[in-house]
């Protein structure tokens, strides 16, 4: 039976021979390994391409930006999976991803899909930006929807995270138009909520990316890629000093049964 699309059956991405691994059009033994760090390897492979200095550089900070947390739910998922199956390293890694979504951790997704689907309305002949994102805000709102990339419940004066990667995306000239979406939404939100609401770091990561030249369908895959050094991370904390039973029973505690 077929299913999808049949007539492209290749891959550009890796291919191997008894002597040699060709990945992207390069060596890997002869051109990659101790030659070329993660960061831009995780670019390449993505894009097909190395990235430029200033692409490196906001690819290692939004990395480093959406890494840590603190016990965030996809923690807390790792963790006492862990502690009931500490023979399935990769199971607990796998059951903090798995929470990669619209509200945590994926929102940056969701974000940046917004701001793209704004920023092409806008550069529609006779377009302003401002009643595109006023438009768009109040559909939102229609639907109930959270206003992505905007508030977070413990940094509510300003994600401090955001505040630099849009300092710094300022500082090295790459501002283009998302960010200036993102600008125009942030701006506009007083008139059209009534309030004021701060860019969040899942707000920030989206704008930035995409106007350093990053793929919109691969931007969950920064989130994803940051967050399982912080799993691995907690889960060896995990092996040392267990916390993983302490936050299920406290869980329990909190939760009235009627």
């Amino acid at each position: 039976m077929r299913i999808g699309k049949q007539d492209e059956p290749f891959t550009s991405i890796c291919t191997s021979d008894a002597d040699s691994i060709t990945v992207r059009g390069l060596d890997l033994c002869e051109d990659i390994i101790g030659k070329i760090d993660f960061t831009s390897y995780f670019w390449m492979l993505v894009t097909g391409t190395l990235p430029t200095p200033k692409q490196l550089f906001f690819c290692n900070a939004v990395l480093a930006a959406i890494a840590e947390h603190g016990l965030v739910p996809s923690v807390a998922a790792s963790r006492m999976t862990y502690a009931a199956a500490p023979e399935a390293f990769h199971g607990a890694v796998a059951a903090g991803l798995l929470g990669c979504g619209s509200v945590v951790l994926g929102s940056a997704e969701v974000a940046g899909r917004f701001y793209a689907s704004c920023v092409a309305q806008a550069n529609e002949p006779g377009a302003n930006a401002a009643e595109i994102a006023k438009e768009n805000i109040l559909a939102l709102r229609a639907d109930k929807k959270a206003i992505p990339g905007f508030g977070h419940p413990q940094h509510s004066g300003g994600d401090p995270r955001a505040n630099l990667l849009l300092r710094l995306a300022e500082e090295h000239n790459i501002v283009g138009k998302n960010i200036e979406m993102l600008y125009t939404i942030r701006d506009i939100l007083p008139e059209t909520l009534g309030r004021a609401l701060p860019i969040n770091v899942n707000g920030a990561i989206p704008a930035v990316m995409l106007d350093v030249g990053f793929p919109l369908s691969a931007l969950k895959g920064i989130s994803l890629l940051a967050r399982t050094a912080s799993i691995i991370a907690h889960l060896q904390e995990e092996t040392e000093r267990p916390i993983g039973f302490i936050m299920s029973g406290a869980a329990a505690d909190k939760i009235q049964f009627v």
